[in-house]
């Protein structure tokens, strides 16, 4: 039953919401203010209509007077994201509250609105600092920042807390799209010429990595039984992560496509050979000290390798070698805009990258495409070129008679 108090020109409409698991009882509460020219008895009547509809809120749970962003937000983080969410987005996202409590946290869900979030947005394009480099943040990361008040804001919605989630009112600005930070061929051709005097382990796996496109995770998840030598197919079914809660631990792929098989070079597999004939040799050396994974990359003992170890192993290599450094995704790019210019179809490398649908393929890669359309244009337009063919016939039969 609600309790109805006036306060000054204004009604506090208070609802009881049963117990919390310490036995407190907890209430909600509303403020309702009457318009001007109300007589009493039109007072009365609206008041208590407010207290009815206040309480049929109550009840149905969609009102949220004493729940801060942060409180359910802790609460959406052990409801929700633990349980469905990949580790590593788990994490990502836990990274992003310092930034987000502070903001919104002491908010209650109910009084956010899309100009409280549209301002955290704009100050964060505009004053977002890395904490790490200090530099500004990327529009990547903001869009992040958002996703996790607008993941937390539809948790409360799905759950009758709220009605609306008023992030969908929220814009980020589209930015300047940065051209991907890839190898040149002159550059493969010189970086892969170095890698023939480098350690075996890593030559195979930056070789592997250009001849394949995987992401890294595949890389790392790949396993000695994942590789069919007589066939020469290689085979993705795992990933393999890093969390500082969980430390290296084996994962699902991105996606159902993302498992795959492909076939490929002997290059790859005389490499693969003599990387088990060493790997297998240690493994006899240490015997009862090595720690069977059956990984392909793997540490000293056996040990599944940790995921940030290519990268910093070459950006040593290229600055003791005097080149550009590209990450380690960008082996990726490279190898999809080499089908890409080779004229393979949106399609095929859709599903040699393991894209869900050609959709993502095309958004990454708009500007390969558009330069492969360009090509196969000026290919049409020089086979239908007549003219050119006639030139060319007369110009033969003109050396034809003047021999």
């Amino acid at each position: 039953m609600a309790s109805i108090r006036k306060k000054n020109n204004s009604y506090e409409i208070r609802i009881s919401c049963g117990y919390d698991i310490n036995g407190k009882q907890k209430f909600q509460q509303m403020t309702w203010k009457p318009e001007a020219g109300m007589t009493d008895k039109q007072i009365e009547k609206e008041v208590n209509r407010q207290a009815v509809l206040f309480e049929e809120k109550c009840l149905k749970g969609q009102v949220t007077a004493n729940i801060k962003f942060e409180e359910f937000a802790e609460q959406w983080f052990e409801e929700y994201a633990k349980l469905n969410l990949r580790s590593t987005s788990y994490e990502r996202m836990r990274k992003l509250t310092p930034r987000v409590y502070p903001a919104l946290g002491h908010l209650r869900l109910d009084k956010i609105t899309g100009r409280h979030i549209q301002q955290f947005i704009n100050d964060l394009l505009l004053n977002g600092k890395n904490m790490r480099t200090g530099e500004p943040l990327s529009r990547k990361t903001v869009v992040h920042h958002l996703s996790l008040i607008s993941d937390v804001l539809s948790y409360a919605v799905k759950m009758d807390v709220l009605n609306d989630n008023p992030c969908r009112k929220v814009t980020i600005p589209k930015g300047e799209k940065k051209e991907k930070n890839i190898y040149t061929l002159e550059e493969l051709e010189q970086l892969l010429t170095l890698l023939e005097t480098a350690p075996l382990k890593y030559r195979l796996f930056f070789t592997l990595l250009l001849y394949t496109g995987f992401r890294r995770g595949e890389m790392m998840g790949l396993e000695w039984k994942d590789v069919d030598f007589d066939g020469s197919i290689i085979s993705v079914r795992r990933t393999s992560n890093y969390t500082k809660e969980r430390g290296i631990y084996t994962d699902t792929t991105k996606t159902k496509s993302s498992q795959r098989s492909r076939k490929y070079p002997q290059l790859v597999f005389d490499l693969l050979k003599s990387y088990k004939a060493e790997q297998d040799e240690e493994r006899h050396k240490l015997g009862s000290k090595w720690i069977d994974s059956d990984r392909i990359f793997v540490q000293a003992d056996g040990r599944p390798m940790n995921n940030n170890s290519p990268y910093l192993w070459l950006h040593r290599f290229c600055e003791k070698n005097n080149m550009r450094f590209c990450d380690i995704h960008s082996f990726r790019h490279a190898h999809a805009s080499i089908l890409i210019q080779s004229g393979v179809d949106v399609a095929t490398v859709s599903a040699d990258l393991g894209h869900t649908n050609s959709g993502t393929t095309l958004g990454i890669y708009t500007h390969e495409f558009q330069e492969a359309q360009a090509r196969a244009s000026d290919i049409i337009a020089n086979a239908l070129d007549f003219s050119k063919k006639r030139e060319q016939d007369k110009a033969n039969e003109e050396q034809s008679y003047a021999s």
